[in-house]
């Protein structure tokens, strides 16, 4: 029996025994399990099974197979207990799931209810539970799992849901709620284009909401695009909506405003406001920042006077909306009077946005009527507002909600000085464990576990940045049959993308492009030229010389970049992640010019040999090193007080003297190769080896 197990299909295939999830192996051992739930206790035979994983082309032992990934479920699932899960029954197998312990049994009794509910003209019941019906739904339904038996039933889960939503989109405009119907309805028009209900629906909600012309120009766009696509004209229900809008019919106007879907009733007098739930879905393979959970969480309790407000700042990929967003859901029954969300980088307007996500039709033209407003719909109300990629505190201030209940979560790619009672956390890379957890979920914990080295390997290349971290995992669920040693192999393979190894990776270049672009010219200089070198990290000397400009000005350039996190100190010194220093580097290339990087190389290569000399004569004067100045192209380097600090100097720089003198050789650097054979005749013998991010 499966009494304490729960299931999940309507997004990628899950078990958990309580508060803790299961892992279950191999995409196609999730792919048997889900075969195995969706057949709903059913009996299985071992060739449908084969035949739903494999198709017309099994494996030749895939009947050893099968029998092996039911052994493996049944090990995981059962932990020991007594009590048998997957049940062998006439040479198949079959799984009984206990009643309210499968996501998608519950989904199809929340919509039979529903149905049940529209029938006696309950519309609000019907709608409620709509809502809790798609509230199951975690992504795309039996994600990672591979078989065309399965993708079969992928495209028919997907239809039901559509169905659910454009059913739940007619319950709220019955309800008089088209302010709610349009957000789902507009995204279902993009995700479905050919599809015409959403349409006709949304042309309803459009015009009760006062925007007849955008009602009757979302007409004219189906027209086209069913014409260009498929040859038709629009069905007859689209015609009719059209033609009832042209005349203003009055049976289309609002039957009867209905009171916004409120948790509970308690803040029924304190205004006309709706109960927005405008957060991008939660991430399903949402791994680690437990602590960092917690922390903010506990940061976000309700104050009577203040409106608590927490800032997330970190680099671009770092995870900083992903964890905002995931806070949001997780915190949703705290803030039952909804959650809002507005991206500022590409909102033209917030508090427009937030009017209208709150039922305001039409927000006030000036800016502080809107703001006040704002203020005066959400006092006194559990709301959470998430204000994502903030640029500075003047453009968050006036969206700040107001007191008695709110909160806000900022994201930021920097700290925002002006919002004095805010409290940041800056977001650091995953650690080992938890990029090992995360690729873990995507790839199962077999595959990982069969290839440490080669694991840590990948995590060094992304240095924990979640984003790469994941479009590393995507590639290698995209492709089983790769080791990760063959993962690890191409990384290194220069593709599409200068020295990434996959295109996805583009992906990750464009967010640090958006970051950059909006720098200085100056800081976009220091950013490529310092990346150019190898070396692991690099002092304020050293940039000084790669970048030729006076310490203070270098310094001033360094610390402007720590503050945006893009490169990253370290005591006294300064380093980059991987990933980052890959992107710099490239555009580097491409935008400063080869000459411009080379020259920059050769400063570097200039002031680690002059500042070697200097060390080497002050740890024994008696030497000659054999390097007159001038062929350090007139640097000067460091001087030193004594033979301890020239020691400890070439001990802290002994790997990026080794990695500057390769690379410079590379280019012809005249002090390369006296660089180099100072370094082998040095005697400190070789320090641990620093990682560079």
């Amino acid at each position: 029996m499966t009494e304490g197990l729960r299931w999940e299909l309507l997004g990628p295939v899950r078990a958990w025994r309580g508060e803790v999830e299961i892992d279950l192996g191999a995409p196609q051992q999730r792919a048997l399990l889900g075969v195995l739930l969706l057949r709903e206790g059913a009996v299985t035979s071992q060739d449908q099974l084969i035949s739903a994983i494999w198709g017309e082309e099994p494996p030749s032992a895939s009947a050893g197979m099968i029998r092996s990934y039911v052994s493996r479920l049944r090990r995981v699932l059962e932990d020991g207990s007594t009590a048998v899960v997957i049940e062998s029954v006439a040479g198949g197998y079959a799984l009984p799931v206990t009643a309210g312990a499968l996501d998608l049994a519950g989904f199809q009794q929340r919509v039979r209810a529903a149905h049940d509910a529209r029938r006696i003209g309950d519309h609000e019941t019907e709608a409620t539970e709509l809502r809790a019906a798609l509230g199951l739904w975690k992504g795309t339904p039996l994600a990672g799992v591979p078989g065309g038996y399965l993708e079969n039933e992928r495209t028919r889960l997907i239809e039901l849901r559509f169905a659910a939503i454009e059913d739940l989109a007619a319950a709220d405009l019955r309800l008089g709620r088209h302010a709610e119907a349009c957000p789902s309805l507009a995204s279902m028009v993009i995700e479905q284009p050919l599809r015409e209900r959403p349409r006709e629906l949304l042309m309803l909600a459009l015009y009760r909401s006062g925007r007849k012309v955008d009602a009757l120009a979302l007409f004219q766009e189906t027209q086209r695009l069913l014409a260009d696509e498929l040859g038709l004209d629009p069905g007859p229900g689209l015609r009719e909506m059209q033609r009832r809008i042209l005349a203003s019919d009055p049976s289309l106007d609002t039957p009867g405003r209905a009171g916004p879907a409120v948790a509970g009733s308690r803040h029924a007098g304190a205004g006309a406001i709706e109960t927005p739930r405008s957060l991008p879905p939660d991430l399903p393979e949402f791994t680690g920042r437990s602590g960092e959970v917690r922390r903010l969480a506990g940061m976000l309790e309700a104050s009577d006077t203040q409106v608590p407000v927490i800032g997330i700042a970190g680099l671009p990929g770092i995870g900083k909306t992903t964890l905002a967003v995931h806070l949001g859901h997780r915190l949703a029954g705290e803030f039952p009077d909804g959650q809002f969300f507005v991206d500022l980088g590409a909102s033209g307007d917030p508090l427009a946005v937030l009017l209208r996500a709150a039922g305001v039709e039409a927000p006030p033209e000036s800016s502080g009527e809107r703001a006040a407003l704002w203020r005066s719909l959400t006092i006194g109300r559990r709301s959470l507002v998430v204000l994502d990629d903030a640029r500075d505190a003047d453009q968050v201030r006036p969206l700040l909600p107001g007191a008695g209940g709110a909160a806000v979560v900022i994201t930021a790619q920097r700290r925002l000085f002006g919002l004095s009672h805010a409290r940041w956390t800056k977001l650091d890379p995953f650690s080992e464990p938890e990029a090992r957890a995360l690729l873990e979920r995507m790839l199962g914990a077999a595959r990982i576990r069969a290839e440490p080295g080669e694991a840590r390997r990948l995590y060094e290349f992304t240095a924990g940045l979640p984003q790469v971290v994941h479009t590393v995992g995507a590639r290698l669920a995209s492709r089983p049959d790769w080791s990760l040693a063959t993962a690890v192999r191409r990384l290194g393979v220069r593709g599409h993308h200068p020295e990434w190894g996959f295109e996805e990776c583009g992906v990750i270049e464009g967010r640090y492009e958006s970051a950059v672009r909006a720098l200085p010219r100056n800081q976009i200089r220091a950013l490529r030229l310092l990346a150019v070198s190898q070396a692991a990290d690099f002092s304020l000397s050293a940039a000084t010389a790669v970048l030729d400009l006076a310490p203070h000005k270098t310094e001033s350039l360094l610390e402007s970049l720590a503050d945006i996190h893009l490169v990253e100190t370290a005591g006294e010194r300064y380093r980059f992640h991987n990933p980052i220093r890959k992107y710099a580097r490239s555009r580097a290339l491409h935008e400063e010019g080869e000459a411009a990087c080379h020259a920059a190389l050769a400063r570097l290569t200039r002031f680690y040999a002059a500042t070697l000399r200097n060390a080497l004569l002050a740890a024994d004067p008696g030497l000659s090193p054999g390097l007159a100045p001038e062929e350090a192209g007139g640097e000067t380097g460091l001087e030193f007080d004594g033979a301890g600090t020239a020691r400890a100097w070439m001990r802290d720089e002994w790997e990026n003297l080794r990695e500057t003198a390769a690379q410079a050789a590379g280019i012809g650097e005249a002090p390369a190769r006296w660089l180099a054979d100072m370094i082998g005749q040095a005697g400190l013998g070789e320090p641990g080896r620093r990682q560079a991010g």
